[in-house]
Order: C-alpha cells, then structure tokens, then sequence
C-alpha cells in the first residue's frame, strides 16, 4: 500500500453498523491518521447493495461478495456484517492479505475467535477489532483515575448494564438465535467483559453465569425482519418491553442475565445485564485498596465519582469528575476507534485494543452461558495457544492489556 496514494477501503455488509466506516474518510479523522477512500462495498442481499448505493455513493463499487471486494485491490476492509459471519469473513481477507477492521464480537465461538487470530499470525495481515468502549470517555476516565493510584491496588469490578433498548436492539433480528449469537451475554457482554478486563488489567480464568428468558419469549407478536434494518422499527414509544410488536420468529437467548468472574490476577467481577429496562446506560464500580469509584451515568453531563475516605452514606463521594463530551458514534469512541485502525494499519501505530483481549471477552462471554445453560455450574475459561500469545506480544504493537 503507498500511503500517499491514500488507503483503499473496503466495507463488508451494508446493514446497520455500516456507516461506521464512513469515519475513515471524515477530514477529522483522516487528518490525525492517514488519508484514506472507500472504493467498495460488498453485501450479499439485494436490499443491501441498494443501501450501500445510497449510503455511500455513485462512485464506490457494489459487489455481492468478499471475493469480488477482494478483486477490487483494496488494502483494508471494514467488517459489519452479522455476528456469526465474522470468522470466515475476517480470515478470507486476512489470508488475501487485506487488513480487517472486524466488529466486535471477534466471533461468537472461541474456535471461531482462535481462528481469526491464527489467521492473522499465519498471514502477517493487521487484525483490529473493534471494541470502541475502551475509546469512550467514560471508560478512559475511569482507567485513567485508576492507573493515577485514585483507588489503590483494583480487586474487584462490578458492571450493571440497563440495556433499555433492548427489545428493539437485540430481539428482532438474528440476535435472538443462539445460533447465530450463541447468547447476548456473549455477544453484548463481550464489551463490557473486554472493559472490565481493562480496568482490572487482567483476564477470566473462572466464570459463573446465570440466566433467564423473562420477558420477550412470551411475546406472540413475530415477524420477518430480514430485509430491513434496526433503524427502520427503532422506537422509544416500544414499551412496555411485554407489548412489544414484531419480535423474531425464533428467540430462544436470555434477555436477562450475569455472570461471577475470577481474574488471572486475583480480581473478583461481575456483569449483569439486563434487556427490559426502562433506561439505557452502563454502571460500573471498582473497588481498589485504598478507595471505589463510580460512574452516574455513561456519557457527557455523567460524573465518575471516588471515595478514598472512611465514611457513611456520601453520595456526591469525597471528589467528582465530569465525563467528558465526544462527538460522534458512542460518545466519539467510533471515530477514535477507526482513526486508530487506519494508524495502525498505515503506520504499526499502538493501539488501545488487543486481538487477544477481544478473544479472552469471547472466551469469557462464551464460557459463562455455557454456565448458565448448564445449572451455573463453574467453568475454566480455556487459554490462547502460547505461539499466538507471543505473536500479538511482539508483532502487534499496542498499549495497555494484551
């Protein structure tokens, strides 16, 4: 690739989270990472390639599939097609020797995880994924306080995440199949596994989970949303969660579950997550030798708070920070995640995420309903093979976990 020609991007899948890639030729993000085009789209349906005709234009060429997108000579491809295409997808383009900017989750199986990965060490081609939340201000805040010695040694991390949308988001389409997701513990609880792992620089080796489908599969009220998008149904008036209309056919995940986390370094953690809830953030604790900190709310106008003296009830707590804004995306984290990606690929930049730290959030996500499915009963989170440790250690620059 000569940079000074600009990058040749490619997008695979047209659907809700294609946008994303517009990023990679916004002037702002361009302009503090490398200049860049978008030259193809590929999407598999008809309604998709119409999408991407319309989204992002006349001049970029539409084709049917990763084979064509491949043809078309591209350095790099964005991958926002469905969870359970992105291991074979991602290792038919790393093995073509095109760079991957794969959404999170890395894969919705650990083998599937492993084998992306093997393919990106067996190839030599740059593998980013995507795990934006480690670029969201409120996250950076929080683990900036927490490296400033705020709280003393980490040892335990807790996160809440009241996923009020839950209904639209994540059980009208192919999220509701197990097939498909293997279940929203994994695939939205990746991101916040992968965040807590973060904080506590660490990873699961334990995990617990627990679990119910409580509201949505007693809804009678299906559909077949295949041909249209989460933003063609999306509505706040979609309450309350059991009168909701247009479900998937098949919805057999858990719209309400957790899991209990035992770090390599020690740290206990829990993630709870719950899809019927009237609001929409995330709350996380952590609890350290010397003080815990906390977030009120997840985005600009929130605070993370810290108490570092003896006390009884304080809710303000002993100092304040405020969240700060982004613009964007996610608080601003798409556009840093996708400027990061295009450094990285142009220039073996560092990056603050890690291929092995988007396995490990899998392997735990998967680990855990495996868990729940099975009485909660323990289970090990399985390790990454030594050579492919040792290859992301020393061939993929990065900061911070990996």
């Amino acid at each position: 690739m000569s940079v000074g020609d600009g990058m040749r991007i490619g997008v695979v899948g047209a659907g809700a989270r294609c946008k994303l890639a517009l990023n990679a030729i916004d002037p702002a993000v361009t302009a503090a990472s490398v200049a860049a085009r978008i030259v193809a789209v590929a999407d598999t349906t008809p309604q998709g390639r119409t999408r991407a005709a319309q989204i992002f234009g006349d001049d970029v060429a539409v084709v049917p599939d990763v084979s064509s997108l491949i043809d078309q000579g591209v350095d790099a491809a964005f991958v926002t097609t469905p969870d359970f295409t992105h291991a074979e997808l991602a290792v038919q383009l790393l093995r073509a020797g095109v760079a991957v900017y794969l959404e999170k989750p890395l894969a919705i199986t650990i083998e599937g995880a492993d084998e992306v990965l093997r393919a990106a060490y067996e190839s030599g081609s740059k593998l980013y994924v995507g795990h934006n939340m480690r670029h969201m201000p409120v996250v950076r805040l929080m683990r900036r306080l927490i490296q400033d010695g705020a709280i003393g040694q980490v040892k335990a991390v807790w996160c809440r995440h009241f996923v009020g949308n839950g209904g639209d988001y994540y059980f009208k389409d192919w999220h509701a199949e197990r097939a498909k997701t293997t279940g929203l513990l994994l695939q939205k609880g990746a991101h916040d596994i992968d965040v807590i792992h973060w904080l506590a620089d660490g990873y699961s080796v334990d995990v617990t989970g627990m679990g119910d489908l409580a509201i949505y599969g007693d809804v009678t009220d299906r559909a077949d949303n295949s041909g249209r998008v989460m933003g063609d149904w999306f509505s706040y008036d979609n309450w309350p969660p059991a009168s909701q209309t247009e479900l998937n056919p098949v919805i057999d995940v858990e719209d309400i579950s957790m899991v209990s986390m035992r770090l390599d370094n020690g740290v206990l953690a829990s993630y709870e997550q719950c899809h019927f809830t009237p609001d929409y953030w995330r709350n996380y604790t952590v609890i350290g030798t010397e003080g815990r900190l906390e977030n009120y709310g997840d985005s600009a106008g929130g605070t993370v708070r810290v108490w570092n003296k003896r006390t009884s009830y304080n809710e303000s707590g002993d100092a304040s920070y405020p969240i700060p804004e982004g613009e964007g995306g996610h608080n601003g984290a798409d556009a840093l995640t996708v400027a990061e990606f295009l450094r990285f690929v142009a220039h073996g930049a560092a990056t603050d995420t890690s291929p092995v730290a988007a396995r490990n959030a899998v392997a735990a996500g998967v680990a855990a309903t495996e868990s729940l499915r099975d009485g909660s009963t323990p289970r090990r989170v399985p390790a990454l093979a030594p050579e492919l440790l040792d290859y992301f250690a020393h061939h993929q620059k990065r900061r911070g976990v990996a």
